[in-house]
Formats: structure tokens, C-alpha cells, sequence
């Protein structure tokens, strides 16, 4: 018997070589940063104050390509159909395309648009071998019909597929900007992935997600405040390209107007942070691409947060649009998880306020 007929042995399976691998393969990632005097230099922009290795994204690479490989022995793939496994051979295949970009930046400082015209060309290619957004269902039932699928045009399906991969991919990395934060979100939103694929039937998806989640938990073992090392361009990269493909091969596949609108919902407070941020460098005249500190988690430390709290925050937010996603596939225990992700907001916010609270009453008295 082979991991196949236990999807969820096999995502459990993943998940935990994953983190561990991670876990393990970081701290020599970070030795090796060391000494070669690859390092992130402070300045007033970023938040920490001493050189950092930014290299921790080898570590989720590696790892993450070790756990789905053990799960491939162990036949976690085995009943894939042929067309299912090339689309995941892709995903992989463009996952780390896109870390090599943000590598390359991480080691060469490449200006900000050779590197979207690579990840352009690379979503290009991708969408040309099966990963994309190819029809629209309008569900129909409650009118006492039929579902009515509509085919994208050829244009219209690579215009959509590219917005979605090189626009989740950089909401990702602009989240990249607090410890923590970028792996925790990712890991959440994988997480929120691998329990919706699993209930559309997506376990393939689903194993990708829990690999990618437990990449995550392992590399926030070395990377929450204070983080001994950042994943670097290269990891974030590497991250918001594979939660963009895997939602497109797993639950946005057909584009219905429910299944596109899970990953939106797990990925929306990114998305919504760099929409944000690009209108506001627009309306000030300045590029897209304009370094500045108008970030989400920029406007939470400023408004007197510690890094620890403006995480555990935007941590809560993403938990609890995850919980809302599951609803809407109608997943086992849905409301327990909506309840209990509620109730954790709820915590978070009211802590926070007394949080902001205590400097004020301080200086009353």
C-alpha cells in the first residue's frame, strides 16, 4: 500500500519532513552566509540593525524539494493522472525559476525590472504548459439550471494567469519586511491551501501546500523576531509562486466564482497591502517600484506596535480569512474552525488595544 490511498498520511507525511528538514538545513545555510560575507546590510529603511544572512531561502528550497521527493517514493503521486503530474512538474519547475531570480538578486542587486521581465517570461512559459486560468463557471443552480462554463480566450487567459503569478509572487516578497512575517502569512495561507484542495479533491495540491507549510514552520524556527536569518528575495519569491500556482492547479483550476475566490481570500491582505502601496507611490508620482515605509506593517509599528505584536496581528487577520475560505467549500468542522479563528482576532485585537493602551495611561500618570 502506497501513500496514495492515505492522502492524508501523505500530507502529514510532507508537512513534517518539511519543517524538519528546514529546520536542520537553515543553520548551515546561515554558517555558510557567514563566511562568505553574504549578508544584509542595515540601513534606515529595514528594521534590523546588524548584517543578516539572506540566504534562508536555499534552506526552504532544499528542504521542500526533499519532503516532495520522499513523498514521490513513497507513492504520494502514484495515482496522478498524466496531465495532473505534468502540471505539477511545472509548478516545481517554475518555482524555482522564480527563486533563482530573487537569488540572483539577493547576491547581484538586480534592478527592479529585468527581474519582472523574468518573472513575466517565466509565467509565460508556465501558462503555456498547463498552469493557467482557463474558464469562467457561473454557477447556476439557484436559478434551477445548469452551471454555465465560459472558456477564456487564449489573451485573456494568459493575461489573467500572469496577473495572478507575478501579482501574488510580489505581495509576498513587499510582505518580506518584518521577521517573520512573509513565512508566517505564507505558511498560513498554505496551510488554508491544503485544506481546501483537499476538500475539492485536490490532494496533489494539497501535498504541495503541506510541503510548502511545513517549509515555512521550519525556516520561522530560525526567522521569527529576532530572526537569525532573513529567506531573502529568493525565498519569497520561491514562496509567493508556488501558494499563486498551487491555487491554480488545485482550487482556482476551472476559475469559478467560488473556487478563484478561496486563494483570494487567504491571500488578501497582501494583495490588498501591495495594491495599496502601488496607488499610493502612483498618485505621488513615483514608480511602482519606489523604495518607502507606507507598508502595512510599516503603518502598524508606527502606530506605536512592537515588531512581535504587528506580526502576531497580521498573523491573526490571515488565520481568520483562511477559516472564511473553508466555509465557503464547505469543509468538514467549518464553522469550529471559523469559531475558533474568531475567537484568536478577538484575543489578538483586544490585546493589542491594551497593548496601546499602556503608554498612554503611563504618561497620565
Amino acid at each position: 500500500m502506497t501513500l496514495a490511498y492515505s492522502p492524508n498520511a501523505a500530507a502529514l507525511l510532507t508537512f513534517a519532513v518539511a519543517a524538519l528538514c528546514t529546520a536542520l538545513v537553515v543553520p548551515l545555510v546561515r554558517r555558510l552566509g557567514l563566511r562568505w560575507g553574504l549578508v544584509d546590510a542595515p540601513d534606515p529603511r529595514k528594521q534590523h540593525t546588524t548584517p543578516m544572512v539572506r540566504l534562508g531561502g536555499v534552506g526552504i528550497v532544499v528542504a521542500f524539494s526533499l519532503a516532495l521527493g520522499l513523498t514521490w517514493v513513497f507513492g504520494g503521486f502514484a495515482d496522478l493522472a498524466a496531465e495532473k503530474d505534468q502540471l505539477i512538474w511545472t509548478t516545481l519547475a517554475g518555482a524555482l525559476c522564480f527563486f533563482l531570480i530573487g537569488l540572483a538578486d539577493d547576491l547581484f542587486a538586480l534592478p527592479p525590472l529585468p527581474r519582472l521581465g523574468g518573472q513575466l517570461a517565466i509565467s509565460m512559459v508556465v501558462w503555456n504548459e498547463g498552469v493557467r486560468i482557463g474558464s469562467i463557471e457561473l454557477p447556476m443552480n439557484w436559478l434551477g439550471g445548469a452551471d454555465l462554463q465560459l472558456p477564456l480566450p487564449d489573451w485573456l487567459s494568459l493575461l489573467a494567469t500572469l496577473i495572478w503569478l507575478v501579482g501574488i509572487t510580489n505581495a509576498i516578497n513587499w510582505l518580506d519586511g518584518l521577521d517573520g512575517l512573509a513565512a508566517g502569512v505564507s505558511g498560513i495561507a498554505a496551510i488554508g491551501l491544503l485544506s481546501v484542495s483537499f476538500s475539492l479533491h485536490q490532494p496533489a495540491a494539497g501535498l504541495l501546500a503541506a510541503a510548502l507549510a511545513g517549509s515555512c514552520l521550519g525556516f520561522l524556527r530560525h526567522n521569527f523576531n529576532p530572526a537569525r536569518i532573513f529567506m531573502g528575495d529568493g525565498g519569497s519569491y520561491f514562496l509567493g509562486f508556488a501558494l499563486a500556482a498551487i491555487s491554480i492547479v488545485g482550487p482556482a483550476k476551472g476559475l469559478t466564482s467560488v473556487s478563484l475566490l478561496l486563494p483570494l481570500l487567504i491571500l488578501s491582505l497582501p494583495l490588498a497591502d501591495m495594491s495599496a502601496v502601488i496607488m499610493g507611490r502612483l498618485s505621488e508620482g513615483h514608480s511602482p517600484f519606489y523604495p518607502d515605509r507606507r507598508h502595512l506593517h510599516h503603518r502598524l509599528l508606527r502606530s506605536g506596535l512592537s515588531h512581535r505584536r504587528t506580526v502576531l496581528l497580521i498573523y491573526a487577520f490571515t488565520q481568520w480569512l483562511g477559516s472564511l475560505a473553508l466555509v465557503l467549500v464547505n469543509a468538514e468542522m467549518r464553522f469550529l474552525w471559523l469559531a475558533l479563528a474568531t475567537a484568536v482576532l478577538i484575543w489578538v485585537l483586544v490585546t493589542t488595544r491594551r497593548t496601546l493602551q499602556r503608554p498612554a495611561a503611563s504618561s497620565e500618570r
